[in-house]
Protein backbone atom coordinates (compact mmCIF):
# COMPACT_ATOMS: atom_id res chain seq x y z
CA UNK A 1 0.00 0.00 0.00
CA UNK A 2 1.27 3.37 -0.86
CA UNK A 3 1.59 6.10 1.64
CA UNK A 4 -0.86 8.05 -0.40
CA UNK A 5 -3.43 5.30 0.22
CA UNK A 6 -3.29 5.67 4.11
CA UNK A 7 -6.42 7.25 5.46
CA UNK A 8 -5.39 9.97 7.94
CA UNK A 9 -6.96 9.77 11.46
CA UNK A 10 -7.76 13.14 12.87
CA UNK A 11 -7.73 12.99 16.65
CA UNK A 12 -6.73 16.49 17.57
CA UNK A 13 -10.23 17.99 17.46
CA UNK A 14 -11.60 15.00 19.36
CA UNK A 15 -8.69 15.18 21.81
CA UNK A 16 -9.32 18.87 22.27
CA UNK A 17 -13.04 18.21 22.85
CA UNK A 18 -12.34 15.46 25.38
CA UNK A 19 -9.87 17.68 27.20
CA UNK A 20 -12.51 20.41 27.36
CA UNK A 21 -15.02 17.92 28.81
CA UNK A 22 -12.46 16.77 31.37
CA UNK A 23 -11.67 20.35 32.32
CA UNK A 24 -15.37 21.19 32.81
CA UNK A 25 -15.89 18.05 34.93
CA UNK A 26 -12.85 18.85 37.02
CA UNK A 27 -13.98 22.41 37.68
CA UNK A 28 -17.46 21.23 38.67
CA UNK A 29 -16.07 18.57 40.94
CA UNK A 30 -13.78 21.05 42.61
CA UNK A 31 -16.74 23.39 43.25
CA UNK A 32 -18.59 20.78 45.31
CA UNK A 33 -17.76 21.56 49.00
CA UNK A 34 -18.59 18.08 50.20
CA UNK A 35 -15.94 16.48 47.98
CA UNK A 36 -13.36 19.22 47.51
CA UNK A 37 -11.01 17.63 50.05
CA UNK A 38 -11.27 14.19 48.50
CA UNK A 39 -10.72 15.60 45.02
CA UNK A 40 -7.69 17.50 46.19
CA UNK A 41 -6.09 14.27 47.32
CA UNK A 42 -6.44 12.85 43.83
CA UNK A 43 -5.25 15.90 41.94
CA UNK A 44 -1.62 15.08 42.51
CA UNK A 45 -2.02 11.67 40.90
CA UNK A 46 -4.48 11.15 38.08
CA UNK A 47 -5.19 14.76 37.19
CA UNK A 48 -1.57 15.82 37.36
CA UNK A 49 -0.70 12.99 34.96
CA UNK A 50 -3.28 13.93 32.33
CA UNK A 51 -0.61 14.99 29.82
CA UNK A 52 0.72 11.45 29.73
CA UNK A 53 -2.70 9.95 28.98
CA UNK A 54 -4.61 9.54 25.83
CA UNK A 55 -7.74 11.68 25.74
CA UNK A 56 -10.00 8.65 25.97
CA UNK A 57 -8.02 7.30 28.94
CA UNK A 58 -8.16 10.70 30.56
CA UNK A 59 -11.96 10.85 30.17
CA UNK A 60 -12.32 7.35 31.62
CA UNK A 61 -10.18 8.16 34.67
CA UNK A 62 -12.01 11.42 35.29
CA UNK A 63 -15.43 9.81 35.06
CA UNK A 64 -14.32 7.01 37.40
CA UNK A 65 -12.95 9.45 39.94
CA UNK A 66 -16.13 11.51 39.74
CA UNK A 67 -18.27 8.46 40.38
CA UNK A 68 -16.17 7.37 43.36
CA UNK A 69 -16.06 10.82 44.93
CA UNK A 70 -19.75 11.51 44.37
CA UNK A 71 -20.60 8.14 45.88
CA UNK A 72 -18.59 9.00 48.99
CA UNK A 73 -20.16 12.44 49.14
CA UNK A 74 -23.65 10.99 48.89
CA UNK A 75 -22.83 8.54 51.65
CA UNK A 76 -21.69 11.42 53.86
CA UNK A 77 -24.73 13.60 53.19
CA UNK A 78 -27.22 10.81 53.69
CA UNK A 79 -25.70 9.65 56.99
CA UNK A 80 -27.90 10.98 59.78
CA UNK A 81 -26.05 13.20 62.26
CA UNK A 82 -25.73 11.90 65.79
CA UNK A 83 -28.89 12.72 67.68
CA UNK A 84 -28.45 15.18 70.54
CA UNK A 85 -29.74 14.08 73.93
CA UNK A 86 -33.13 15.62 74.64
CA UNK A 87 -33.29 17.82 77.76
CA UNK A 88 -34.57 15.99 80.83
CA UNK A 89 -38.29 16.44 81.42
CA UNK A 90 -39.76 14.98 84.63
CA UNK A 91 -42.87 12.86 84.35
CA UNK A 92 -45.57 12.85 87.02
CA UNK A 93 -45.47 9.43 88.66
CA UNK A 94 -41.86 8.70 87.75
CA UNK A 95 -40.16 6.35 90.17
CA UNK A 96 -37.84 7.63 92.86
CA UNK A 97 -35.84 6.08 95.68
CA UNK A 98 -38.69 6.05 98.19
CA UNK A 99 -41.65 7.66 96.44
CA UNK A 100 -42.90 8.50 92.97
CA UNK A 101 -42.68 12.14 91.95
CA UNK A 102 -45.84 14.21 92.12
CA UNK A 103 -45.35 17.99 92.18
CA UNK A 104 -46.92 20.05 94.95
CA UNK A 105 -49.50 22.46 93.46
CA UNK A 106 -48.04 25.96 93.40
CA UNK A 107 -51.06 27.31 95.27
CA UNK A 108 -50.32 24.93 98.13
CA UNK A 109 -46.61 25.80 98.11
CA UNK A 110 -47.55 29.44 98.65
CA UNK A 111 -50.03 28.64 101.40
CA UNK A 112 -47.61 26.27 103.15
CA UNK A 113 -44.92 28.94 103.35
CA UNK A 114 -47.50 31.43 104.60
CA UNK A 115 -48.65 28.97 107.28
CA UNK A 116 -45.03 28.44 108.32
CA UNK A 117 -44.51 32.17 108.70
CA UNK A 118 -41.43 32.00 106.49
CA UNK A 119 -39.36 35.20 106.47
CA UNK A 120 -35.96 36.21 105.04
CA UNK A 121 -34.48 35.32 108.45
CA UNK A 122 -35.36 31.64 108.00
CA UNK A 123 -33.45 28.80 106.43
CA UNK A 124 -35.78 26.42 104.57
CA UNK A 125 -34.76 22.86 103.72
CA UNK A 126 -37.01 20.79 101.47
CA UNK A 127 -36.65 17.03 101.95
CA UNK A 128 -37.20 15.41 98.56
CA UNK A 129 -37.15 18.68 96.63
CA UNK A 130 -38.24 17.32 93.22
CA UNK A 131 -38.16 20.03 90.57
CA UNK A 132 -37.21 22.65 93.16
CA UNK A 133 -40.43 24.65 93.21
CA UNK A 134 -40.73 24.93 97.02
CA UNK A 135 -37.09 25.95 97.41
CA UNK A 136 -37.35 28.46 94.55
CA UNK A 137 -40.59 29.94 95.89
CA UNK A 138 -39.00 30.44 99.31
CA UNK A 139 -35.92 32.00 97.70
CA UNK A 140 -38.09 34.43 95.76
CA UNK A 141 -39.36 35.64 99.14
CA UNK A 142 -35.80 36.51 100.09
CA UNK A 143 -35.23 33.35 102.16
CA UNK A 144 -32.22 31.08 101.99
CA UNK A 145 -33.49 27.70 100.90
CA UNK A 146 -31.93 24.33 100.16
CA UNK A 147 -33.26 21.16 98.54
CA UNK A 148 -32.14 17.58 99.10
CA UNK A 149 -33.11 15.29 96.22
CA UNK A 150 -31.98 11.75 95.41
CA UNK A 151 -32.50 11.92 91.62
CA UNK A 152 -29.49 13.69 90.01
CA UNK A 153 -31.53 14.65 86.93
CA UNK A 154 -34.04 16.43 89.16
CA UNK A 155 -31.21 18.19 90.98
CA UNK A 156 -29.80 19.48 87.67
CA UNK A 157 -33.28 20.55 86.58
CA UNK A 158 -33.83 22.38 89.89
CA UNK A 159 -30.58 24.27 89.49
CA UNK A 160 -31.56 25.33 85.97
CA UNK A 161 -34.98 26.41 87.21
CA UNK A 162 -33.42 28.45 90.03
CA UNK A 163 -31.04 30.09 87.57
CA UNK A 164 -33.91 30.91 85.21
CA UNK A 165 -35.80 32.52 88.11
CA UNK A 166 -32.74 34.53 89.12
CA UNK A 167 -32.48 33.04 92.63
CA UNK A 168 -29.58 30.60 92.28
CA UNK A 169 -27.70 32.58 94.93
CA UNK A 170 -30.32 31.78 97.58
CA UNK A 171 -31.74 28.50 96.23
CA UNK A 172 -29.29 25.61 96.38
CA UNK A 173 -29.65 21.89 95.78
CA UNK A 174 -27.75 18.72 96.55
CA UNK A 175 -28.06 15.13 95.45
CA UNK A 176 -28.44 12.90 98.47
CA UNK A 177 -30.48 10.57 100.65
CA UNK A 178 -32.59 12.56 103.12
CA UNK A 179 -32.04 9.90 105.78
CA UNK A 180 -28.28 10.29 105.44
CA UNK A 181 -28.28 14.09 105.25
CA UNK A 182 -27.82 16.74 107.92
CA UNK A 183 -30.74 19.17 107.92
CA UNK A 184 -30.40 20.21 111.57
CA UNK A 185 -29.62 23.85 110.75
CA UNK A 186 -33.00 24.47 109.12
CA UNK A 187 -35.57 26.66 110.82
CA UNK A 188 -38.27 25.37 108.43
CA UNK A 189 -38.56 21.84 107.01
CA UNK A 190 -40.86 21.13 104.07
CA UNK A 191 -41.73 17.71 102.70
CA UNK A 192 -44.13 15.75 100.51
CA UNK A 193 -43.53 12.13 101.47
CA UNK A 194 -45.60 9.09 102.35
CA UNK A 195 -46.86 8.47 105.91
CA UNK A 196 -44.34 5.70 106.54
CA UNK A 197 -41.46 7.99 105.58
CA UNK A 198 -42.84 10.77 107.78
CA UNK A 199 -42.81 8.35 110.72
CA UNK A 200 -39.26 7.32 109.92
CA UNK A 201 -38.22 10.99 109.91
CA UNK A 202 -40.19 11.88 113.03
CA UNK A 203 -37.49 11.06 115.65
CA UNK A 204 -34.97 13.11 113.68
CA UNK A 205 -37.38 16.03 113.44
CA UNK A 206 -38.20 15.94 117.16
CA UNK A 207 -34.49 16.28 117.95
CA UNK A 208 -34.26 19.54 116.04
CA UNK A 209 -34.10 22.95 117.69
CA UNK A 210 -37.35 23.88 119.46
CA UNK A 211 -39.39 26.26 117.34
CA UNK A 212 -38.42 24.67 114.04
CA UNK A 213 -41.50 24.45 111.82
CA UNK A 214 -42.31 21.32 109.85
CA UNK A 215 -44.63 21.66 106.86
CA UNK A 216 -45.99 18.57 105.13
CA UNK A 217 -48.08 18.29 101.99
CA UNK A 218 -51.05 15.92 102.44
CA UNK A 219 -49.58 13.35 104.83
CA UNK A 220 -49.54 13.61 108.62
CA UNK A 221 -47.33 12.27 111.42
CA UNK A 222 -49.70 9.62 112.78
CA UNK A 223 -50.45 10.37 116.47
CA UNK A 224 -48.39 13.55 116.49
CA UNK A 225 -51.25 15.98 115.99
CA UNK A 226 -50.56 19.01 113.80
CA UNK A 227 -50.46 22.50 115.27
CA UNK A 228 -52.15 23.91 112.18
CA UNK A 229 -53.77 22.79 108.93
CA UNK A 230 -54.30 24.69 105.72
CA UNK A 231 -56.06 24.12 102.41
CA UNK A 232 -54.88 25.33 99.00
CA UNK A 233 -58.33 26.59 98.02
CA UNK A 234 -60.96 25.72 95.45
CA UNK A 235 -58.57 26.00 92.50
CA UNK A 236 -56.55 23.04 93.75
CA UNK A 237 -57.58 19.64 92.37
CA UNK A 238 -55.45 17.10 94.24
CA UNK A 239 -52.99 17.04 97.14
CA UNK A 240 -54.44 20.28 98.43
CA UNK A 241 -53.97 20.10 102.22
CA UNK A 242 -50.89 20.77 104.32
CA UNK A 243 -50.01 20.32 107.97
CA UNK A 244 -47.75 22.27 110.31
CA UNK A 245 -45.91 21.13 113.42
CA UNK A 246 -43.68 23.21 115.67
CA UNK A 247 -40.85 21.24 117.27
CA UNK A 248 -41.49 21.37 121.03
CA UNK A 249 -38.88 21.79 123.74
CA UNK A 250 -38.53 18.64 125.84
CA UNK A 251 -39.82 19.46 129.30
CA UNK A 252 -41.00 16.13 130.74
CA UNK A 253 -39.77 15.62 134.30
CA UNK A 254 -39.68 17.46 137.61
CA UNK A 255 -39.14 21.20 138.00
CA UNK A 256 -38.63 23.19 141.19
CA UNK A 257 -40.99 26.18 141.26
CA UNK A 258 -39.84 29.15 143.32
CA UNK A 259 -38.44 28.03 146.66
CA UNK A 260 -40.96 25.41 147.73
CA UNK A 261 -43.22 24.54 144.77
CA UNK A 262 -42.90 21.68 142.33
CA UNK A 263 -44.02 21.18 138.73
CA UNK A 264 -44.19 17.63 137.43
CA UNK A 265 -44.74 17.35 133.71
CA UNK A 266 -45.59 14.52 131.34
CA UNK A 267 -45.22 15.17 127.63
CA UNK A 268 -46.56 13.61 124.45
CA UNK A 269 -45.12 15.64 121.61
CA UNK A 270 -46.45 19.18 122.21
CA UNK A 271 -49.13 18.13 124.70
CA UNK A 272 -48.49 18.38 128.47
CA UNK A 273 -49.99 16.88 131.56
CA UNK A 274 -48.95 16.65 135.20
CA UNK A 275 -49.36 18.49 138.50
CA UNK A 276 -48.35 21.77 140.08
CA UNK A 277 -47.76 21.77 143.83
CA UNK A 278 -47.71 25.14 145.59
CA UNK A 279 -47.77 25.66 149.39
CA UNK A 280 -48.45 21.96 149.84
CA UNK A 281 -51.47 22.06 147.52
CA UNK A 282 -51.32 19.78 144.47
CA UNK A 283 -53.31 20.80 141.40
CA UNK A 284 -53.68 18.86 138.15
CA UNK A 285 -52.54 20.56 134.96
CA UNK A 286 -54.96 21.06 132.09
CA UNK A 287 -54.67 22.61 128.65
CA UNK A 288 -50.91 22.12 128.84
CA UNK A 289 -49.10 22.72 125.59
CA UNK A 290 -45.70 23.50 124.11
CA UNK A 291 -45.25 25.80 121.11
CA UNK A 292 -41.57 25.53 120.40
CA UNK A 293 -39.95 26.76 123.61
CA UNK A 294 -43.13 28.50 124.78
CA UNK A 295 -45.07 26.75 127.55
CA UNK A 296 -48.63 27.27 128.74
CA UNK A 297 -50.87 25.39 131.15
CA UNK A 298 -53.70 25.88 133.61
CA UNK A 299 -53.47 24.84 137.28
CA UNK A 300 -56.35 25.55 139.62
CA UNK A 301 -58.02 28.64 138.28
CA UNK A 302 -54.86 30.32 137.00
CA UNK A 303 -53.24 30.32 133.58
CA UNK A 304 -49.46 30.05 133.45
CA UNK A 305 -47.41 31.06 130.41
CA UNK A 306 -43.68 31.22 129.98
CA UNK A 307 -40.56 30.29 128.03
CA UNK A 308 -38.17 27.41 128.40
CA UNK A 309 -34.48 28.17 128.26
CA UNK A 310 -32.53 24.95 128.64
CA UNK A 311 -32.75 23.91 132.27
CA UNK A 312 -34.91 26.78 133.41
CA UNK A 313 -38.22 28.42 132.60
CA UNK A 314 -39.92 31.63 133.58
CA UNK A 315 -43.15 33.44 132.86
CA UNK A 316 -46.23 35.11 134.20
CA UNK A 317 -49.60 34.21 135.70
CA UNK A 318 -52.76 35.66 134.19
CA UNK A 319 -54.06 37.12 137.49
CA UNK A 320 -50.80 38.85 138.20
CA UNK A 321 -47.43 37.72 139.36
CA UNK A 322 -44.46 35.90 137.90
CA UNK A 323 -43.10 32.41 138.20
CA UNK A 324 -39.80 30.65 137.66
CA UNK A 325 -38.74 27.04 137.63
CA UNK A 326 -35.52 25.06 137.32
CA UNK A 327 -35.14 21.44 136.37
CA UNK A 328 -34.84 19.14 139.34
CA UNK A 329 -34.91 15.81 137.56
Amino acid sequence: MRSSDVIPIRVRPQSRQIRQIVARMTRRLRNLPCIATQLASTSSTAFDQERNMTPLRMLTVTATLAALVLNAACAQTTTAPAAQAAPFTPQVGQSGKDVVWVPTPQALVDRMLDMGGVTPNDYVIDLGSGDGRTVITAAKRGTRAHGIEYNPDMVALSRRNADNEGVSGRATFEQGDIFQSDFSKASVITLFLLPGLNLKLRPMLLDMKPGTRVLSNTFNMDDWQPDDTIDAGSSCVSYCRAFKWVIPAKVAGTWRVGTQGQLTLTQTFQMLGGTLTVDGRSMPISQGRMNGNEISFTAGDRRYTGKVDGQSMSGSVDQGGAWTASRAG
